[in-house]
């Protein structure tokens, strides 16, 4: 039989490895959006509004629908860039169906937390603009280079190349060419 404070322990240490795990996958998602941005920033522009960053990230987080629309512009994956058989199985992280498609309610924490720590900043437009910053960019070169996110860089390289549409432009797309994407009720898994 357990004591109360062997309990105590025990629920202790399930917060704490709860805690953890919560703060890799916050980080997680912080460094692939910082890498889209990355990607994004031009000269004079940044990444351009909510709805563009909501729908890149889709592509990305879902390389079998990226794929699908890659066969139909007659476009080949970079050698290195192509989904895995697991990929190919699941999802990295699930996004919900909202009124404009694919979205993740953890958006607006994960440019909060970049913009705070200087890595982005926003951009003065009428619509939200993230651009990375000097620190940013030092960050995001450092990130592409590793095993971890090489392949995700080379995504994001494929993706300003071929889909740096707007975010309208880039929301229609993925209703009218990945319909089963978007064909579900509101706030449901994608």
């Amino acid at each position: 039989m357990t004591s109360a404070g062997d309990r105590l322990v025990a629920t202790t240490r399930l917060r704490e490895r709860a805690r953890r795990q919560e703060q890799q996958e916050a980080h997680y998602h912080e460094a692939r959006v910082l890498l889209l941005i990355d990607r994004f920033t031009g000269p004079k522009r940044g990444l351009d509004g909510l709805t563009k960053l909501a729908k890149l990230d889709f592509l990305l987080r879902y390389p079998v629908m990226l794929e699908r629309l890659l066969v139909e512009a007659g476009i080949a994956w970079p050698a290195g860039a192509e989904p895995a058989s697991a990929e190919r199985l699941s999802v990295e992280s699930r996004m919900t169906r909202y009124k404009y498609g694919p979205w993740d309610h953890r958006y607006y924490t994960v440019l909060g937390s970049l913009a705070a720590r200087d890595l982005i900043a926003y951009g003065a437009t009428d619509r939200a603009e993230f651009r990375i910053t000097a620190s940013g960019a030092v960050a995001a070169a450092m990130l592409s280079e590793t095993d971890e996110w090489v392949v995700v860089a080379k995504r994001i390289a494929l993706l300003k190349k071929h889909f740096n549409k707007s975010g309208t432009t880039l929301k229609t797309l993925i209703y009218n060419r990945l319909p089963d994407a978007v064909d579900r009720p509101w706030r449901t898994e994608i």
